[in-house]
C-alpha cells in the first residue's frame, strides 16, 4: 500500500517530497491510514480535525480519539468547531452542503496559516466509483463520469489509487484504531444506497468492480481533455456573446452537445436543452426559461437574456432633467427653436406645440400604433419592427415615449412621429436624447 500510494504521488505530481501537508482526520479508517501512510513517507504532517456537533456525544467520542492518536504520534493537531445547523439555517442550505463549505473554508484557512503545501484529504478508490454511479444515474454528462480527481487547487486525494479492503488491511497491519461514523451504516442518502447496497451488487458479478469503473473514469478523464478542447473551439466558431449562430451550429459534428455545454452551466438541464435543439428549425419567438435565464429562438439565432427583464413600468419624463432605467438615461430639455435638429438616431426634437405633456418613458405594447416621420398613414409598431427586421429581443426591449394623450411620440432610438415633428411655426422645442446602460 505504502509503495502504491508513493508512486501514485509522484506519477500525479501531489507532493514534493518532504513537504508540509494539512491531513483531514476525522478518526475513520480511511483519515487515519492516510496519515499513518504519509507519515511513513517522510512528509511533514500536520492534521486537521472538524467536529461539527451533529452527532452528540459521538462527535465527541470522534474529537477525543483523534486527540489522542495525534498525541501518540508526536502530529500537531488543529480542532475547528462549527454551528453547522445554524450555519444552515442563515445560509438557507442542506445541513451536508453546510458541512461541506464549513469543512473547506477551514482547510484553506488553516492551509495558508500553516505554511501548508497541500491538504490531503482521504477519497479512495471506491468513493470515485461511487461518484461515477451516483453521476450517471443522475445524467450528469461527460464530466460527471471522470470520477473524483487526484488534484484540485490545494486539496490532493493519495488514495485513489486503493479500495477500501486495501485501508481496512493496511490498518489492521499497522495495528491502529479507528472509530466507524453511525450516519455511514444507514441507507436513507442515494450514496450511501449505492455504497452499501449497489456496489455490493455489483462486485458479486465483479470483484474488482470498484477497481474497472474507476479505471474507466481515469480513461474518461482523458478523453474529457480532447473532448473539452473540440468543445471549446466549436463555442468559439458558434456563439458570439449571448447570440448563437444557428446555421454555424448545426454545422458542427455535435449540435446538441455544443448546446449542453453551453446552457447546461446557466442551470439548464438536460430535457430542457433537448427541447431547445429540437426547436432551432422551428418558428421564431419561442422562449426558454429557466426561471434566472431565457432562450429566445428568434429567425437565425438564439438569445440568451437573463430572465429577469420584464417590462417597465411606464415613467414619467423630467422636463429639463434625466429619467433613469435599467436599460439606460433619457434627458430631456425644453428650449427655443433655433431650426437647427440634430438628425442622429438616438435623439429627437419635437414640437412642444404639438405634444400634450407629461411625456412618459415605457415599454411597446401589442396593439400600438402610430404614423412614423416620412410616411403616410399610421402603422401598426409590430409590423414597423417587423419590416426594420429587429430580432425577438430588440422588439422586447422596444421603448416608446408618449404624451398625455396615450399617443406614441417617439419610438426611443428609431422614428418620431410626424404629427410631433417640427414646422415653419415651431416657437419652442423639446430635445429628447436616449443613452443605452452599458
Amino acid at each position: 500500500m505504502i509503495h502504491k500510494v508513493a508512486k501514485f504521488i509522484e506519477q500525479k505530481g501531489l507532493l514534493a517530497p518532504g513537504s508540509r501537508v494539512l491531513v483531514a482526520l476525522s478518526g475513520g479508517a480511511d483519515s487515519v491510514a492516510l496519515l499513518m501512510v504519509l507519515k511513513k513517507l517522510g512528509y511533514e504532517c500536520h492534521a486537521i480535525h472538524c467536529n461539527f456537533h451533529l452527532r452528540g456525544e459521538e462527535s465527541m467520542r470522534d474529537e477525543n480519539f483523534v486527540r489522542a492518536l495525534c498525541h501518540r504520534h508526536n502530529i500537531p493537531l488543529l480542532v475547528t468547531d462549527f454551528d453547522t445547523k445554524g450555519y444552515a439555517a442563515k445560509k438557507g442550505i442542506s445541513i451536508e452542503m453546510a458541512a461541506r463549505e464549513l469543512r473547506y473554508d477551514a482547510f484553506e484557512r488553516l492551509r495558508s496559516e500553516t505554511a501548508a503545501a497541500a491538504i490531503a484529504v482521504a477519497h479512495h478508490r471506491d468513493d470515485s466509483a461511487e461518484t461515477v454511479l451516483l453521476n450517471l444515474l443522475r445524467g450528469t454528462g461527460i464530466k460527471g463520469l471522470h470520477g473524483i480527481q487526484p488534484k484540485n487547487g490545494h486539496i490532493i486525494r493519495p488514495l485513489l489509487c486503493v479500495g477500501r479492503k486495501d485501508i481496512i488491511e493496511y490498518i489492521e497491519w499497522c495495528g491502529e484504531s479507528y472509530v466507524t461514523d453511525s450516519t455511514n451504516l444507514e441507507t436513507d442518502f442515494t450514496r450511501n444506497k449505492i455504497r452499501l447496497e449497489i456496489l455490493p451488487l455489483m462486485q458479486q458479478i465483479n470483484p474488482s468492480a470498484a477497481e474497472s469503473i474507476a479505471q474507466t473514469a481515469e480513461r474518461v478523464s482523458e478523453a474529457e481533455k480532447a473532448y473539452a478542447k473540440a468543445i471549446s473551439d466549436s463555442i468559439a466558431r458558434v456563439k458570439q456573446d449571448n447570440i448563437i449562430d444557428i446555421k454555424k451550429l448545426q454545422e458542427e459534428p455535435s449540435p446538441q452537445a455544443i448546446l449542453y455545454e453551453i446552457l447546461q452551466p446557466l442551470a439548464f438541464n438536460a430535457a430542457q436543452i433537448k427541447d431547445i435543439a429540437e426547436a432551432v428549425n422551428g418558428e421564431s419567438g419561442r422562449i426558454f426559461g429557466n426561471g434566472r435565464w431565457d432562450v429566445i429562438k428568434d429567425r437565425s439565432t438564439l438569445i440568451i437574456v437573463p430572465s429577469s427583464r420584464g417590462p417597465m413600468e411606464p415613467t414619467e419624463i423630467a422636463t429639463d432633467g434625466e429619467t433613469v432605467t435599467r436599460q439606460g438615461t433619457l434627458r430631456c430639455t425644453l428650449q427655443p427653436f433655433n431650426g437647427n435638429i440634430i438628425k442622429e438616431k438616438n435623439f429627437a426634437t419635437i414640437d412642444a406645440a404639438r405634444v400634450e405633456q407629461p411625456l412618459t418613458l415605457r415599454h411597446w405594447r401589442q396593439g400600438d400604433r402610430f404614423t412614423p416621420f416620412g410616411m403616410r398613414g399610421s402603422k401598426l409598431l409590430s409590423d414597423y419592427m417587423t419590416d426594420r427586421k429587429m430580432s425577438i429581443i430588440e422588439k422586447e426591449q422596444q421603448l416608446v415615449v408618449t404624451d398625455a394623450t396615450g399617443r406614441i411620440v417617439w419610438v426611443v432610438g428609431e422614428r418620431l412621429a410626424a404629427q410631433c415633428a417640427t414646422g415653419n411655426d415651431t416657437k419652442e422645442v423639446i430635445i429628447l436624447q436616449w443613452n443605452e446602460a452599458d
